[in-house]
């Protein structure tokens, strides 16, 4: 039965307001990055999510306008090399990335080395002093609750302003079970925002984690400073809902 509550209009406007338009395709090519440049001016997104080596294209051609810029680091294997993290990130920012999405090393802390994991979170939060770093936990990976419990504390407590579901490259990404046990970590904290990424491509998808965002956190508390949404193919379904038909 359909919640008579439920305006697919007003989900989607709030939905595009937090969406960070993604491409990581292994074949993505500059004429793409244009493309999601434009459909990311055109749809008021919060961020554009591209490969380092299309940053510097990206703040070109977004210069000037609200559109802010993320890349990922240690993306998507999630390994140990902090020093090569640390760089990677630097890079980034002289190219004029103003957000980091840092995959946890998470393999660290299934063998129990929190320590690793933690180094690498408090070192790449040095070297992006003012820039939004979001630490990306692969919680299909993680598995139980637990675990991405222990993750979120983790990232949290070393420095992370957003903690994020998934890499959208494993087998799981993101789940409402995983995003539920990050909010709760997030209050706990008092601090920090949530970044479901994986696997949105409807509608229904987007509600749902605003629900729960709801649900936990109150029905004030998502904006783009704590919530983000992460994801390519949901785009033209919550433009198309947006704007329905008739209307301007």
């Amino acid at each position: 039965m359909t919640d008579p509550t439920f305006d697919p209009a007003l989900v989607a406007r709030r939905a595009l307001a937090l969406l960070d338009l993604t491409d990581l395709g292994d074949t993505c090519t500059a004429t793409q990055i244009d493309g999601l440049c434009r459909d990311a001016r055109a749809g008021g997104v919060a961020a554009i999510c591209v490969w380092p080596q299309f940053v510097h294209q990206a703040a070109r051609v977004l210069a000037g306008g609200p559109v802010r810029i993320a890349t990922v680091i240690n993306f998507p294997a999630g390994g140990e090399d902090v020093e090569r993290a640390v760089d990677d990130t630097a890079e980034a920012l002289r190219d004029g990335a103003h957000e980091i999405d840092l995959v946890l090393p998470y393999g660290a802390l299934l063998r129990g080395d929190a320590e690793t994991a933690r180094l690498m979170v408090e070192a790449v939060r040095e070297a992006c002093p003012k820039s939004g770093l979001k630490v990306i936990l692969e919680t299909g990976e993680l598995r139980t609750a637990d675990a991405i419990a222990a993750a979120s504390r983790l990232s949290l407590a070393a420095g992370a302003d957003f903690i994020k579901t998934s890499t959208g490259k494993s087998p799981v990404s993101a789940t409402p079970e995983a995003a539920e046990t990050m909010l709760r970590a997030i209050r706990e904290a008092g601090r920090g925002g949530l970044k479901v990424s994986g696997g949105l491509r409807t509608l229904a998808d987007a509600a749902a984690y605003l629900a729960l965002s709801d649900k936990i956190m109150g029905p004030d508390w998502a904006s783009p400073a704590t919530v983000r949404l992460g994801a390519s193919s949901l785009f033209g379904v919550l433009m198309a809902a947006a704007t329905p038909e008739g209307t301007s």
